[in-house]
């Protein structure tokens, strides 16, 4: 609901709007009540009544059922503090396992309460202390080392280094969770906002990168898991090398992607989107190549080949997301 005020001057110059009488009464307001006025990004003031009072933790209480994994995550998503997994009857191992298993995956969530019949989580992280940049570049360092290495374990036939990618993408993940709380926290209020400063018009960028960084690490899962269908077999010396600059062209893709987004760069981020040309070319060489294997090669060269391809298509969409910092 809004209201339409007529802006009022004093003798001395100052401007000043009623408050609509309704509204002040509802937050118990009174003469000489102290109320907080911020400007937000586009130029509104936000008039808070509430300022100095310690927001109360939100709380919600689950049933166990079919999908309580992805509900514990939904509601983490959302922002609640305190979640409460309770039953009429005892909680069995099963949704125990399951309770646990889905912290394991949630920076911050602990179980700080647990019995016969029910078990609470809490989420014990202070969101001013997790800017979103500082999130994003975390997340973004763990998948490019594992793009390095999956590469490395496709050229040298280590499969312990791609099970090690194939490990590292829950950290990935992790990361990525924590980012959207994060800022749908920042939506929700805008003193957080000003405190990790990033304006509330930015979280949704924001938001969109992260979930491209988590993209990713997925593909690098997935060439991973074609290195180890290969099982250490020997690649042709000219096919290691064309693979070997393939990845180094998506890898500075994805880089340039990145650093664009966090700085604003548009040469950078325009420079991305260029390099589509020498992708194509490469990768039409890789299948050249690969087609002259044997089948038992073939199919998982292509495929890994076209992990990396969609890497950059990422990347590109990274780089959409840049604009520039200063308006």
């Amino acid at each position: 609901m809004s209201e339409v005020r007529r802006v009022q001057c004093t003798p001395g110059g100052t401007f000043f709007v009623s408050l609509p009488k309704s509204w002040a009464q509802q937050h118990g307001l009174e003469r000489g009540a102290v109320v907080a006025v911020r400007i937000t990004d586009d130029g509104k003031l936000l008039i808070d009544p509430k300022y100095d009072v310690e927001p109360s933790p939100s709380t919600i209480t689950l049933k166990p059922g079919s999908y309580l994994g992805r509900e514990i995550i939904g509601k983490y998503l959302l922002g609640f503090d305190i979640i409460r997994v309770e039953s009429k009857e005892r909680l069995g191992p099963e949704v125990r396992d399951t309770i646990k298993k889905t912290v394991s995956r949630l920076v911050g969530l602990e179980i700080v309460e647990e019995d016969y019949s029910g078990i609470v989580l809490q989420c014990l992280l202070e969101p001013s202390g997790f800017p979103p940049e500082k999130i994003l570049r975390r997340g973004y360092t763990i998948a490019a080392g594992m793009h390095r290495d999956v590469v490395n374990a496709l050229v040298d036939g280590d499969l312990r280094l791609a099970r090690s990618v194939i490990d590292r993408d829950d950290e990935v993940n992790r990361l990525y969770f924590l980012s959207v709380r994060i800022l749908r926290t920042i939506t929700q209020n805008p003193g957080l906002s000003e405190k990790l400063g990033v304006r509330q018009i930015e979280c949704l960028d924001y938001r969109l990168a992260a979930s491209l960084v988590e993209a990713i690490g997925d593909e690098c899962v997935h060439a991973a898991q074609k290195v180890e269908e290969l099982k250490g077999v020997k690649l042709a010396v000219d096919l290691k090398k064309t693979l070997v600059n393939f990845h180094s062209v998506c890898f500075e893709a994805h880089e340039n992607a990145v650093k664009a987004f966090l700085t604003g760069d548009i040469g950078q981020a325009e420079g991305v989107r260029n390099m589509r040309g020498k992708v194509e070319k490469i990768f039409a060489d890789i299948e050249k190549i690969a087609r002259a294997q044997s089948l038992e090669v073939m199919p998982q060269i292509l495929a890994f080949a076209s992990t990396l391809r969609q890497i950059y298509e990422h990347s590109v969409d990274i780089s959409d997301l840049v604009m520039p910092k200063k308006v």
